[in-house]
């Protein structure tokens, strides 16, 4: 295997979990220096770098909020730094309808979505799409504030509690229809569009995130993941991104289609680490090392 110089990777971050503790430990394994960078506690200027940034090779994003990773990133990026997701692929992938429009505009399978902005439209919209179908919030993760309608009545409640929210992104109703998916749906953790490891994530409820519980086992990549991998994370600008896919269905004990429904550009690993054979923390930081070469070659 090829050896890299050490470099000095930037971790921009507010709270160091388990993912990061195996990104760190790899990076350190291989004679890496590590420069934690809290967001909480670091002021940002327009005008220079701050002090911890001195002798930074690569900067890494992982900020556990979104308002934090999308103004931290353009902040890095201006100073000069490479960063890793680049302020435009954090964009892409955490307003979900900018996610959408990125996956539609490159001809990716994608689940039908429509958007309004009163409760009125966003009823015809639901109306039209018949139940049960799926409302979203743009910005969120983990399945969090997500609704599987099943009704008009169901509908009309939940349109209304999410008027009278005071943010203004719950005036953005993000309507999805809802994919019959088998139990199941399918994270490909991937580098700039190539595939890592994946898994598939299953459970009794309709929300099947690993975070919410779901049961993970490993997925094998067929050439069809593998390219609908590539061409969503181009879509969005490239890095490092959980891909995510629903089977449209099953026949023969095979799928008979995909869609992909969302690509994540903080994503978390911990959960497909402990079920595959890959190390996926080594195989991050082997493209790391790739891209901070790069970066000095285009520097130079």
């Amino acid at each position: 295997m090829e050896r890299h110089p050490a470099m000095n990777v930037g971790v921009l971050y507010s709270r160091i979990r388990k993912d990061e503790k195996l990104l760190l430990t790899a990076l350190r394994d291989r004679g890496h220096e590590v420069t934690k960078v809290d967001v909480r506690r670091t002021p940002f200027s327009i005008a220079e770098a701050p002090a911890v940034f001195d002798g930074v090779d690569l900067v890494l994003d992982r900020c556990l909020a979104t308002s934090r990773s999308l103004y931290v990133t353009q902040f890095v990026a201006s100073y000069g730094l490479p960063v890793i997701n680049a302020p435009r692929t954090a964009e892409l992938c955490a307003d979900k309808v900018k996610n959408s429009l990125a996956l539609a505009g490159a001809d990716i399978p994608t689940p039908a979505t429509e958007v309004a902005f009163t409760k009125e439209s966003a009823l015809e919209i639901i109306e039209r799409f018949g139940y049960p179908c799926v409302l979203k919030p743009v910005i969120g993760s983990w399945g969090r504030l997500m609704a599987k309608i099943d009704s008009r009545n169901a509908a009309e409640a939940i349109l209304e509690h999410k008027e009278t929210l005071g943010h203004y992104e719950h005036k953005v109703f993000y309507i999805q229809e809802f994919v019959e998916k088998p139990g199941r749906d399918i994270r490909v953790v991937a580098t700039d569009g190539e595939p890592v490891a994946a898994m598939a994530r299953t459970s009794d409820h309709w929300l099947t995130n690993a975070a919410r519980g779901a049961s993970v086992e490993p997925f094998p990549v067929d050439d069809e993941v593998a390219d609908l991998v590539e061409r969503a994370s181009a879509a969005v600008g490239g890095g490092l991104l959980g891909v995510d896919l629903m089977e449209t269905g099953v026949e023969n004990g095979g799928p008979t289609g995909y869609t992909v429904h969302e690509v994540n550009h903080t994503v978390e690993f911990k959960a497909l680490d402990s079920v595959v054979d890959v190390d996926v923390p080594e195989r991050i930081v082997d493209w790391l090392e790739a891209k901070a070469a790069d970066a000095v070659g285009v520097r130079a």
